[in-house]
């Protein structure tokens, strides 16, 4: 269970990605805001994640998509973020038109809408939380799910919270590093689904 844990944690918390969060977020924000920004965002994330495990594979059913469909595009739409944040392009175009966040200046508060989502709750977590979910099939599985979720979203929580801190501690070069490397993990996970999905609607054709 703790493998579990900890693997989903992990795949959750590099797609969330809430280091290039925090630096979209001291953008938009004032020093002042940022704890009720960082706890509103966080709560959002956490709402939409467990209404997504929960759900999730309802609406799969309903419009009849199996998962080994769902794990092969996933595993694509994985490997496009992984890329950009490995050739360093900004995230947040992939999550959030130049519109949005032009438009989040001008509002007071920017914690569910952009920041929430979609710049934290992408299409990528979204893809990753449904594979996750149907993948866990006994009680033990789903119990770790929400588990790493609610630890991912803590990890958010401080990440976002601190931003101000690790903005200056790791600097821009630091922020462009734990970029790539959060690129390189996701790849690795996009590879995962990727094959999985594949090998599952070979064998199943």
């Amino acid at each position: 269970m703790i493998k579990e844990i900890l693997f989903d944690t992990i795949s959750l918390v590099t797609i969330l990605n809430p280091i290039a969060a925090a630096a979209i977020m001291l953008s938009l924000v004032k020093y002042s805001e940022i704890p009720d920004v960082s706890k509103k965002a966080s709560l959002t994330v956490l709402i939409a994640s467990i209404i997504t495990a929960l759900c999730g594979g309802i609406i799969l059913k309903l419009f009849g998509i199996n998962i080994p469909s769902i794990k092969a595009i996933g595993g694509v739409v994985l490997l496009i973020i992984s890329l950009n944040m490995i050739q360093g392009k900004e995230i947040a175009p992939t999550n959030s038109t130049k519109e949005e966040h032009i438009a989040a200046t001008k509002k007071d508060d920017v914690a569910i809408i952009p920041l929430g989502i979609p710049i934290l709750f992408g299409p990528g977590v979204i893809t990753t939380i449904i594979i996750l979910s149907e993948k866990a099939k006994s009680i033990q599985d789903k119990i770790a799910l929400l588990i790493a979720i609610v630890l991912s979203t803590f990890i958010v929580y401080i990440t976002l919270k601190n931003a101000v801190f690790i903005s200056k501690l790791l600097g821009v070069n630091g922020l462009k590093i734990t970029t790539r490397i959060m690129g390189l993990i996701i790849g690795a996970i996009a590879f995962l689904f990727l094959v999985s999905g594949i090998k599952a609607l070979w064998i199943g054709s």
